[in-house]
């Protein structure tokens, strides 16, 4: 496939090499990763790393940055954009699902009311047998915004049903802890 070689590329799916990571993909001017899936990789590897080590202070900080620069873009419709900042661009869902588990798993309460209008826009994309739909089919490197722009999103893909269901099990976990805490409090002498 020759004219489609992309030599900068470096793939978010893993962090197991975080520094690069954040180097290649963090724009430092808007704190955005070039794909927001970085956010929910982070949220579960702070899970996972002591809170005293350095690592962790680094994951934790851009992370941070990002959901606030997420939590700005996010539309009326509770959703997000195939390119964050390009009203032009469609709303989808598998973005809204990876972006808001992420602010679940994070944790930080002024991201309320972002889960909550993600879980609204999410649900309105889901059917009655529970296919999820607006889901782009895979977006690797592209060489312009209209080629993002015109990734089809009219077949069922299997990472947004995954990361809608990590969407709605993160929401379920955090609902049954708070539960779990009010109750505690409620047995205490």
């Amino acid at each position: 496939m020759a004219g489609n070689d992309f030599p900068g590329q470096a793939w978010a799916d893993t962090l197991a090499q975080y520094h690069w990571h954040e180097e290649l993909l963090q724009d430092p001017s808007t704190d955005l990763y070039f794909h927001a899936w970085a956010a929910l990789t982070m949220a579960e590897a702070l899970r996972l790393i002591n809170y005293m080590y350095p690592e962790f202070m680094e994951i934790e900080g851009s992370l941070r940055d990002q959901l606030a620069a997420l939590a700005r873009l996010q539309t009326e419709a509770g959703l997000w954009r195939t390119i964050l900042d390009d009203p032009e661009s469609y709303e989808e869902v598998s973005a809204t699902a990876g972006i808001g588990t992420a602010m679940v798993v994070f944790g930080y309460p002024l991201h309320s009311r972002n889960i909550l209008r993600a879980y609204g826009g999410i649900m309105a994309n889901i059917d009655n047998v529970g296919s999820v739909h607006n889901v782009s089919a895979g977006t690797a490197v592209m060489a312009s915004r209209e080629d993002y722009r015109r990734v089809p999103r009219k077949r069922v893909q299997g990472w947004g049903q995954g990361l809608t269901l990590a969407f709605l099990s993160a929401l379920l976990g955090h609902a049954n802890s708070a539960e779990s805490t009010a109750s505690s409090k409620e047995n205490v002498p």
